[in-house]
């Protein structure tokens, strides 16, 4: 209403009161929905709600901006392909923070939106955003059947095509798999990093125990369960290792997925990352790593680093121009600092290269188009590690929780999930959420889930939606300088 009242009677109206009115929005909007990242740091949390307000706001004054140009009617195209723009452009940059893309906000009402397995989160947004500019447009008119008919129409049709969809998705595949989660609930604050990690490790193999069996094909810990600091050239040298692996002579058939805090050690005249560290006593440098290790009976260790990074807890942003900053990243516990990352999506493999498992770390869970690498790459079904201990028994972990559910939905895939903290639970490929653990309690869960090497519409194209905005927002932005410079006359 504000940004209407300004467009029609700009004389009225100061510079910059669109900005101030829609980054106050914004921030109200922030702090609602994700006030709970105080509990983690109050300094994050203010930079991460203040940061993402700015980009809001300016997103927002960026259409008003064009609209003066381009007419109210393109300019109303002009809002839905820049927001879903701004969006798609939030998933692939340092500062990257998806967590309140609109398309997200149906994770709790999955049953709505079943048809993501070919539009993935960016047709929720759309939807969202052409039922608001059309509720705007008729409010304060004169009641017309046929616009009141449209978007009843809008609002009905899609949640009865997501149950058709629903209706006829299986949850059948090619083979069962028989999985246990270990939930260690070891307190992030107080216990897990200040902690004996042997200790640690033993609490968790008790735990396992309980539900570990000669069927049992995957044993999961959660991320960073491996508190030992730990060097990729000497793996198996760590004791943390050697106990699994001990563990896993009990059972042929047992491959265990564990998070781990590693570091590699370059060699003289190797080629550097951006986020290599230098040691302080010396002229060596070092790559500190969030990391997902897969070990099976064969021997074998396979690692895959965490690529979607915290932005200023395991990154700092722009390392180019911050580098020397690292230093005051946020403290969570293990490795602080900018971490490393790789540019594959490992897929872990059984040693008879039957199964195959994506490894997915924490906040890599959010990110849609993301996930469908793994499945590109041949997962079977998706392995969620995660700590979520970090905000308390607040909205956060749940928030969490259902955002994985959809990534089912949109790959059709089972995801194993295992937390420290909980939520630990099976998601089967509609979004239904299975044998939840309880928030705050130590917790082992036994359950089966079926391997389908099925490749969705969206595994397959990916965020198709959100570039063809894309597209038409830079044509459009075009086209407004062009009006702007009188190339083109309105």
């Amino acid at each position: 209403m504000v940004e209407q009242a300004i467009y029609q009677r700009p004389e009225r109206y100061k510079a910059g009161t669109l900005f101030a009115c829609s980054f106050l929005s914004f921030m109200v909007w922030n702090i609602i929905t994700t006030w709970w990242i105080k509990n983690a740091s109050v300094s994050g949390a203010v930079m991460a709600m203040v940061c993402n307000s700015l980009l809001m706001a300016g997103t927002f004054q960026l259409f008003h901006n064009t609209k003066k140009r381009v007419g109210e009617r393109r300019g109303y195209v002009v809002f839905i392909c820049f927001w879903i723009s701004f969006e798609f452009l939030h998933l692939h940059w340092d500062g990257t923070y998806p967590w309140l893309t609109l398309g997200h906000i149906f994770a709790g009402t999955v049953n709505w939106v079943q048809w993501y397995e070919y539009t993935g989160v960016f047709g929720g947004s759309l939807w969202v955003l052409v039922l608001n500019v059309l509720l705007f447009k008729v409010a304060g008119t004169p009641f017309k059947a046929r616009k009141t008919a449209l978007i009843v129409i809008l609002i009905i049709a899609p949640i009865g095509l997501s149950y058709l969809v629903l209706a006829r998705t299986a949850e059948t595949g090619e083979k069962n798999c028989r999985i246990v989660l270990v939930q260690p609930n070891i307190d992030p604050y107080t216990e897990k990093f200040s902690g004996n990690y042997i200790e640690h490790v033993n609490l968790m193999l008790a735990l396992a125990k309980q539900k570990v069996d000669s069927t049992t094909e995957y044993l999961i810990f959660p991320e960073t369960a491996l508190t030992e600091s730990i060097w990729e050239d000497n793996l198996r040298q760590s004791q943390s290792i050697q106990l699994l692996q001990a563990f896993l002579k009990n059972y042929p058939k047992l491959k265990i997925i564990v998070g781990a805090n590693t570091a590699k050690l370059y060699q003289k005249g190797e080629a550097l990352s951006p986020s290599a560290h230098k040691f302080i006593d010396s002229d060596d440098y070092y790559d500190a790593y969030n990391t997902a290790l897969q070990l099976d009976n064969s021997g074998g260790i396979q690692v895959y680093h965490k690529s979607k990074l915290v932005p200023g807890v395991e990154r700092m942003p722009f390392q180019f121009i911050f580098k020397y900053f690292d230093k005051f990243a946020i403290d969570l516990g293990g490795t602080t600092g900018s971490l490393g990352t790789q540019d594959e999506r490992t897929v872990f493999v059984s040693p008879d290269n039957s199964i195959k498992t994506a490894p997915i770390i924490c906040y890599e869970s959010i990110y849609g188009e993301f996930t469908c690498e793994y499945i590109t790459n041949g997962a079977q079904f998706i392995s969620i590690i995660t700590n979520d201990g970090w905000w308390g028994n607040t909205p956060g972990f749940l928030q969490h929780l259902k955002y994985g559910a959809l990534r089912a939905v949109e790959t059709r895939k089972w995801i194993a999930r295992s937390a420290n903290t909980g939520i630990s639970c099976f998601i089967n490929p509609k979004g239904e959420i299975l044998q939840a653990t309880s928030w705050w309690q130590p917790a082992v869960v036994a359950g089966n889930i079926q391997l389908n090497d099925t490749k969705t519409f969206y595994t397959n194209h990916g965020d198709y939606i959100a570039r063809t905005a894309l597209c038409i927002s830079i044509a459009l932005l075009i086209y407004s300088l062009l009006i702007g410079f009188k190339v083109i006359k309105k």
